[in-house]
C-alpha cells in the first residue's frame, strides 16, 4: 500500500514539476530568436510566430498583444497611478547575451523591484529594439529599452523607454564596449561585472499604462506596461551598435503595432507639477 502510495505521490510531483516547466517556458521571452524572424515577407515572419509552435499560438490570436499606437485621443489622463518608484540594487552583477535578433542585459539574482498595485515585480533583464516597437500618435522613434520584471507568481511588468537621436545616451556609453566585444558571437553569456540599473534613466514622471503581452514569442499576454512619456536621446552611432551588434542581416528588430482592441490606455500626469 505504502508502495503505491509512495509511487502516486512521485507520479504527481513529477507532473507537477512538468507542468511547472511548461508553463514557465509558455511565459518567459525566448532566449534563442533564431526560430522567428522579422521580416514581413518571411515564412517566420510576425505574421506567423502564432503558427511556429502550439505555444506561440497567441502571437497570432491574442487580443492583448503588444505594441500598440499611444494615440492621444484613446487615452485617459489620470493623477491615481502614483509615481513610478524603481527600488534597484545599486551594486547588481550582470551578463550581456546576444539572443539573435537583440541583444539582453541580464541581471543575476534580479537587481531590485517595481511595486504596481501593491505587487512586486523583481527587475530580471532588459533589450532593446530597433526601431521603437511603441510608437506614440503614429510616429515611430529610433531606438526602445524594455526593463523586464517578474513578480513572485509569474506575472510580468515591463518598462518601456523610447529614444531618438541626439546626444550619447550615458548608460550605453557604460556597456558600450561590451556590445563590441559580442557582436557577431551569439549565445554567449559574458559576464560584465557590477551594472547599475537606476543609470538608465527615465527622464519624467509621466508614463503610460496598459495591459498587453510579450512583443517577443511565445506573446504571453496580462503584461503590465509602463511606457515613459518622454523621448529621450541616443546618439547614431549607439543606435547602430545596438542593431549591428546582433548581426542578424535585418534592418529592423521591431514587432509591428498590434490592434488596441478598445484596451484602456492611460497617461499619469502628477497633479502637483512639483512631482
Amino acid at each position: 500500500m505504502e508502495t503505491k502510495l509512495t509511487r502516486t505521490n512521485t507520479i504527481l510531483f513529477l507532473s507537477f514539476l512538468f507542468l511547472t516547466n511548461a508553463f514557465i517556458a509558455t511565459c518567459h521571452e525566448v532566449d534563442d530568436e533564431s526560430e522567428f524572424s522579422y521580416d514581413r515577407e518571411s515564412e517566420n515572419g510576425p505574421t506567423h510566430w502564432g503558427e511556429i509552435h502550439p505555444e506561440w499560438k497567441m502571437c497570432n490570436s491574442g487580443k492583448l498583444q503588444s505594441p500598440i499606437d499611444l494615440l492621444n485621443e484613446r487615452v485617459e489622463v489620470v493623477s491615481h497611478l502614483g509615481r513610478l518608484h524603481r527600488s534597484y540594487k545599486t551594486s547588481s552583477y550582470a551578463t550581456l547575451l546576444n539572443r539573435g535578433h537583440d541583444m539582453m542585459l541580464r541581471w543575476e539574482g534580479g537587481a531590485g523591484h517595481i511595486k504596481i498595485n501593491g505587487t512586486k515585480y523583481q527587475l530580471n533583464q532588459a533589450h532593446w529594439h530597433s526601431p521603437s516597437e511603441h510608437t506614440i500618435n503614429g510616429r515611430r522613434f529610433d531606438l526602445e529599452v524594455h526593463m523586464v520584471h517578474e513578480s513572485e507568481d509569474g506575472k510580468t511588468a515591463v518598462v518601456g523607454i523610447m529614444y531618438k537621436i541626439g546626444r550619447a545616451d550615458p548608460f550605453l556609453s557604460m556597456i558600450e564596449s561590451d556590445l563590441k566585444a559580442l557582436a557577431h558571437i551569439k549565445n554567449v553569456e559574458r559576464n560584465i561585472g557590477v551594472i547599475d540599473p537606476k543609470k538608465v534613466k527615465l527622464g519624467s514622471r509621466k508614463y503610460y499604462r496598459y495591459i498587453g503581452s510579450l512583443t517577443v514569442p511565445p506573446c504571453t499576454q496580462d503584461v503590465v506596461w509602463t511606457i515613459v512619456r518622454k523621448v529621450r536621446i541616443v546618439t547614431k552611432e549607439q543606435m547602430k551598435l545596438i542593431r549591428e551588434a546582433v548581426h542578424d542581416e535585418s534592418d529592423t528588430n521591431s514587432r509591428p503595432v498590434q490592434a488596441t482592441n478598445k484596451r484602456t490606455i492611460q497617461l499619469y500626469r502628477p497633479n502637483d507639477p512639483k512631482e
